[in-house]
């Protein structure tokens, strides 16, 4: 495990977390959070500390379970732990974490993210460096880790997070359980807070929740319509659904755009109209439990294996829907695109624009020309294999090349690094082989 270039103040590459056992007392009116973070880890090499990603808390008290002599010392960004003595590679370690706080968004390149107050509750929005705005994490994608989150808040409030979830009353307050037993990586954990209505919908034989104001009931009820089959689409196309449920909520406050968590997804106001003005979108987010949630990224350059894969979602749902076909889609962004500047590398766009629009369509574009060159039945093999491979698993371009050279053959995998490691625009293959 490495530090991510493209976030180099995240992360630590000394250990990997294998659990996060977290315990918030959270108060809605003030936005004041207590919380507990016991984080069960692994050493990767012999180190006498480690570092956890915190910004914005107070860290009152650390204790390293069978380490009297550890102790602890905490700057803007991070929480050290030095211990009493060296710790060797592969010993698991036991650090349990209290703090607390009044939490808000952090300040970055990409705009505010994590801990963000609503007019009437929370939106938790985290990629890439937001998670350590609630809790103290190793913030790296590569570094997945299962959870517990008990989350205690006030009565009148719904509390939604991944996972199977369990709720109790205790004096006047609500406690909230949730067991996240995939994997998950740290920006992918969330909250939201909110006073929402909570509707049912079978997706298949998996489960779905969506949660939303009772003023926009109609409007979501309308607009998420086309969810079961929607996912029987992505089932076909992608392999059984990865998590035991799929959650949906939308908050009351408009969103600059939906994103994505795990087993869950988020919009706002604004994308439920009644008329299924973001149908592109709930399949793009859909679409990311398998790609970006299941298997996930190892490193930021690749996030084109994230947004690549949903963005081209959106097309095969297009084309299932009886809307515009996925080569119709594609021969339109690909005009657009060579209008464009061609100065960003597919496999490594930098920082500043691994969210630029050209990630999400030159990578949707990649996969379209693959499947024009290698056909649909080796294609959709291909996809399906991917996410059975490498579910709970932080992947990169290489893993990606070596597959289609597996499934297909070398000019396959040469066709793909000619759209990512190339600046120019190639054109689309012709036809269908």
């Amino acid at each position: 495990m490495t530090v991510d270039p493209y976030t180099p103040h995240s992360g630590d590459r000394r250990y990997g977390v294998l659990h996060y056992d977290l315990a918030i007392d959270y108060r809605v009116t003030t936005n004041r959070i207590a919380g507990t973070a016991t984080i069960r880890l692994q050493m990767q090499e012999s180190a006498k500390h480690v570092s956890f990603d915190l910004v914005g808390l107070k860290v009152t008290k650390v204790r390293v379970v069978g380490d009297r002599a550890a102790s602890f010392r905490q700057d803007d960004r991070r929480l050290k732990v030095v211990f009493g003595g060296e710790r060797a590679s592969g010993q698991e370690l036991t650090v349990a974490v209290e703090y607390s706080g009044s939490p808000s968004p952090r300040r970055t390149r990409w705009g505010l993210l994590g801990w963000e107050e609503l007019e009437d509750g929370v939106l938790v929005a985290s990629q890439p460096t937001g998670a350590p705005t609630w809790f103290p994490c190793n913030d790296l994608p590569s570094d997945k880790a299962t959870y517990r989150l008990e989350f205690t808040a006030d009565p009148e409030y719904t509390v939604v997070s991944g996972g199977a979830a369990t709720r109790s009353t205790q004096r006047g307050r609500t406690r909230w359980i949730f067991e996240q037993p995939v994997p998950t990586a740290t920006y992918l954990m969330t909250v939201q807070i909110g006073q929402y209505d909570d509707d049912r919908v079978a997706l298949g034989t998996t489960p779905g929740r969506l949660f939303h104001p009772r003023a926009l009931a109609g409007r979501v009820r309308s607009d998420f319509a086309p969810l079961p089959h929607m996912m029987e689409t992505f089932v076909e196309a992608f392999g059984t659904y990865p998590y035991e449920s799929y959650k949906v909520v939308i908050t009351p406050d408009d969103l600059e755009i939906p994103l994505e968590a795990q087993g869950m997804a988020i919009f706002g106001a604004n994308h439920v109209d009644g008329a299924g003005g973001s149908e592109r979108l709930i399949a793009h987010e859909l679409a990311h439990q398998w790609f970006g949630n299941s298997v996930g990224v190892a490193r930021w350059r690749d996030i084109w294996l994230n947004e690549g894969f949903a963005c081209y979602a959106e097309w095969l749902w297009s084309e299932a829907s009886g809307a515009s076909t996925a080569h119709e889609n594609a021969l339109a962004h690909h005009a657009a695109l060579r209008g464009l500047a061609q100065d960003l590398l597919l496999s490594d766009p930098g920082p500043n624009d691994m969210f630029d629009d050209r990630v999400y369509k030159r990578g949707a574009l990649t996969l379209h020309a693959l499947r024009l060159t290698i056909g649909d039945e080796r294609f959709f093999a291909l996809t399906r294999e991917w996410t059975a491979r490498f579910a709970r698993l932080a992947v990169t371009s290489n893993d990606f090349l070596g597959l289609v050279g597996e499934v297909a053959d070398d000019r396959a995998r040469t066709l793909v690094r000619t759209w990512i490691d190339e600046l120019p625009l190639p054109a689309l293959p012709a036809s269908r082989s």
